[in-house]
């Protein structure tokens, strides 16, 4: 679901709209006229919020999770133009790498920056994932 506002668009897929909520925050905020799309960071969580457990299964859920909010903006991960990533521990650097290359498959590839941190918002989270796309059609989806 996209909400308006006149300078800028919420974009807060139904699924997210609950954390949204929460913590009064949008998954993805569009500059419209730019087609510019700024991603909040993502994590990989189960049904119920918590982190996975696994990390590659935890990475693979947090570009997913990337890759829902693009959709719903209209765009995909080939829009993708800058990645920040925070990670508990740098040694899980090389497995994501691993899984982001699966996901990011076009060129030019984003821009990547991975920051080692003490901690995220939940304990057990692996990794964070924060986005910056440029939409190839700054109007937004069709409808």
């Amino acid at each position: 679901m996209t909400i308006y506002h006149p300078d800028s668009q919420a974009i807060i897929p139904d699924g997210m709209r609950r954390i949204a909520d929460a913590y009064q925050s949008s998954p993805a905020v569009s500059v419209p006229g730019a087609g510019l799309i700024f991603v909040s960071g993502q994590v990989g969580g189960d049904e119920a919020g918590q982190p996975i457990a696994d990390p590659e299964a935890q990475f693979v859920a947090a570009i997913k999770s990337l890759r829902e909010i693009l959709e719903a903006a209209g765009g995909t991960l080939a829009d993708v133009v800058e990645i920040t990533t925070y990670f508990t521990s740098m040694a899980d650097l090389p497995a994501f790498a691993n899984v982001k290359e699966r996901f990011f498959t076009t060129t030019p590839y984003p821009a990547w920056t991975a920051i080692g941190v003490n901690e995220l918002a939940l304990p057990g989270l692996r990794v964070e994932i924060k986005a910056t796309a440029s939409l190839k059609n700054p109007d937004g989806p069709q409808r």
